[in-house]
């Protein structure tokens, strides 16, 4: 191979760029290369971390392996010598999921450490819930009762994680850690957990029993809110996209699909993997999580993750005055109703008020305090107004604002005749307190919001 003269820190150098494949077959060559790839800080525990993002020797349970080292021969090697061997680290992973696809594999596991580490940072006792790997007895067990197939990429999310323990028992205190998250708006209490495979074939056999569903598709339920309303998430085996229920679920099985088909589509033409709704699904809740364009919020002392986005382009912002006002929407799916005359779409919105740190500056002048007096919103449907309203209070609340409080939230809904809109308007404030004014009264803004169907439902 020209390395015998190399020297062992060049040699080394040399075999760090090599994949796992190739490293084993140099182990073949003679003692001197063998002893170099077997190193423990060096060739495979390289590997472990580039391929798995491992750090530490351990298997898809999270037990911990003797170590890095080599200790089994390697299956299908095209070396025959008896004492080449491979990492018990390395090995143990190919050997779980060698039936599958070593690409997708990986990404699987990519993102599910994303999300786990995520969790782990902002929102520990969610990442608690979370239920060891399936096995692939489970797994066939689930294919075998429900006679469905499930989608190559959806039974390797399974393997690494069994969705969310979310058992009637001590319900209470997991009202909020719905991996998947949710809002709260008039009462409509949504907060949507990621089901484990016994709970996926008790709650599908009863479900879909309700539901008028294509007989030639095969429906799974994967996803649900456990509250008293309704959020359910289905996973076509078929076809492999992922649907949420409308109003008009029971009966009549009206759903949408929560990846558009195009993006599963550009998927597929630009990878060699095989894609399915749900591994996209997750993928982009993840990086809305990375990206802080999704947060935790606590209210009542429950903390959840909150669907409402917090950056731009999907959350605007506008400052008057020192009072800051900040705005988004959501879709909810579950309120839509497509079977009437009119296509109706439910958005929910957030509004979130502070006051800058310097107060509330009108004219030169500084006030420590305001309070809100009244509403205005502008409504649009596409570019055609629907409605131009106004009244006192928000939510019957008249909000004061000082400077170094929390945001004051409250969240409302609207329904449009189309799946895009948006909303601006403004809040009249008085600066002191309504009671006792310091000041005359001012508008502060509030930027447009968009009101869309997005590209993923959740």
């Amino acid at each position: 191979m020209g390395l015998e003269s190399v020297g062992d820190l060049a040699l080394n150098k040399i075999l760090s760029k090599l994949d796992p494949k190739h490293t084993a077959v140099v182990a073949c060559v003679n003692r001197r290369f063998r002893n170099s790839v077997s190193e423990e800080s060096l060739q495979w525990s390289k590997i472990c971390l580039d391929e798995l993002g491992l750090h530490a020797p351990f298997d898809l349970h999270g037990n911990s392996l003797p170590s890095f080292k080599m200790w089994r021969v390697l299956l299908g090697t095209v070396c025959m010598l008896p004492d080449v061997k491979i990492p018990a680290t390395y090995q143990t992973w190919r050997e779980s999921f060698n039936m599958y696809p070593w690409l997708l594999v990986k990404r699987v596991k990519r993102c599910w450490d994303r999300l786990k580490n995520w969790l782990t940072i902002n929102l520990p006792e969610a990442k608690a819930t979370l239920r060891r790997g399936a096995s692939e007895a489970d797994i066939q067990e689930l294919e075998k009762i429900l006679k469905v197939k499930l989608p190559v990429p959806t039974r390797i999310l399974y393997r690494f994680c069994d969705g969310q323990e979310c058992s009637a028992k001590d319900f209470d205190s997991r009202v909020g850690l719905g991996l998947l998250g949710g809002y709260c708006v008039y009462g409509h209490l949504v907060n949507v957990y990621l089901l484990p495979l016994s709970r996926i074939i008790m709650d599908t056999r009863k479900i879909t029993g309700d539901i008028s569903l294509n007989s030639r598709s095969k429906y799974i339920l994967v996803a649900a809110s456990l509250t008293s309303s309704y959020k359910l998430f289905f996973l076509n085996c078929t076809n492999g996209q992922l649907y949420v229920g409308t109003t008009n679920l029971v009966p009549d099985g009206e759903m949408l699909p929560c990846v558009l088909n195009d993006l599963i589509n550009l998927q597929n033409a630009s990878s060699d993997q095989q894609q399915d709704a749900m591994l996209l699904w997750l993928e982009e809740h993840a990086r809305r999580l990375e990206n802080g364009i999704i947060k935790i919020r606590e209210e009542g002392g429950i903390r959840s993750i909150n669907l409402f986005p917090e950056e731009p382009p999907l959350c605007s912002t506008a400052i008057t005055n020192g009072v800051k006002v900040r705005a988004s929407s959501v879709f909810t799916p579950e309120a839509a109703d497509l079977r009437g005359h009119s296509e109706k779409y439910l958005f929910a919105y957030s509004i979130r008020m502070s006051l800058m740190p310097e107060g509330c500056i009108i004219g030169g002048m500084n006030f420590s305090s305001c309070q809100l007096h009244r509403r205005h919103w502008v409504i649009r449907a596409n570019d055609v107004v629907v409605s131009d309203v106004g009244g006192e209070a928000v939510i019957g609340m008249f909000p004061l604002l000082r400077p170094g409080e929390k945001e004051f939230v409250y969240e409302s809904g609207t329904t449009l005749p189309t799946s895009s809109g948006s909303i601006k308007g403004s809040f009249r404030f008085v600066p002191g307190r309504l009671a006792d004014p310091e000041g005359g009264p001012f508008e502060a803004e509030v930027a447009e919001f968009s009101l869309l169907r997005p590209d993923y439902i959740f």
